[in-house]
């Protein structure tokens, strides 16, 4: 049996993704009713918006200011 990634940090983006486990709104609604393998996808999918996020994250830090 497979868990649900959910992290109880329940906030959507613009996007519908939560930014607590990082399933969209409809792989929550529907993962119930998911297969092991149907689970196992929405995890990869998981996955790589999160290191898309972090990608972007580390792509918009702001140089230190010289002194």
């Amino acid at each position: 049996m497979i868990e649900s990634p959910c992290v109880r940090n329940c906030c959507l983006d613009k996007e519908d993704v939560c930014v607590g486990c990082f399933r969209h709104i409809k792989e929550i609604v529907g993962w119930k009713n998911l297969t092991d393998e149907g689970k196992k996808t929405v995890l990869a999918s998981c996955e790589e918006r999160k290191a898309q996020l972090k990608n972007i994250n580390i792509t918009h830090v702001h140089p230190a200011k010289h002194l």
